[in-house]
């Protein structure tokens, strides 16, 4: 029985992947504007990070304006102002980021920095309490290398805030890039 449940829903993955072998050349495509697209960002780091930065402030205006109008569906006074303030904080710190992009890129790049220096302390914490026969060694390389990019980017601080979220940025629009046209190209094969 359980190899004709696991046959059937391979048959059915494999039916849902037939309008995506169709599209497999627009899906490289895709990864193609996302390579050029990061070495574009890679080249310019500064601008990169300036325009993620713009992202964020655009994406805050957004969540701020939506939490005001949610504020007006609360029934009680406490909570309304509450959503509010909330509302009028995100509007607030969306327009300083668009007021000066490159002072928010240095709380930004703080925080990041932070968040990646104890992202990595817990994730050796944590293959330290792994089971033996499981692939701790790779949790300690990784929370190691975790924090190593941290601590660079902390002691490189508040430099570092001119390059390093238009590095990432670059860097993840490679990498995302290179895997759409894998995608693709891996469509095209079992067509």
């Amino acid at each position: 029985m359980t190899n004709t449940s696991n046959t059937q829903r391979a048959l059915g993955l494999a039916s849902g992947m037939e309008p995506l072998r169709a599209k497999w050349g627009w899906i490289v495509a895709l990864g193609v504007v996302y390579v050029i697209v990061g070495v574009i960002a890679l080249g310019s780091m500064v601008l990169a990070t300036a325009a993620s930065v713009l992202i964020v402030g655009v994406m805050m205006v957004i969540a701020g304006v939506a939490e005001i109008i949610n504020a007006f569906q609360v029934k009680t006074w406490g909570k309304f102002f509450l959503w509010l303030i909330l509302g009028v904080l995100y509007v607030f710190a969306g327009l300083v980021a668009f007021a000066n992009p490159l002072l928010t890129a240095v709380f930004l790049t703080l925080f990041l920095g932070a968040a990646l220096v104890v992202s990595g302390i817990v994730r050796v914490i944590l293959a330290f309490s792994m089971k033996e026969g499981t692939p701790w060694i790779w949790t300690i390389v990784s929370g190691l290398i975790t924090l190593l990019v941290g601590l660079i980017i902390l002691v490189r601080w508040p430099f570092s805030s001119l390059f390093v979220l238009g590095l990432f940025l670059g860097i993840d629009l490679v990498i995302a890039g290179a895997t759409w046209i894998g995608v693709g190209l891996g469509l095209k094969q079992r067509a």
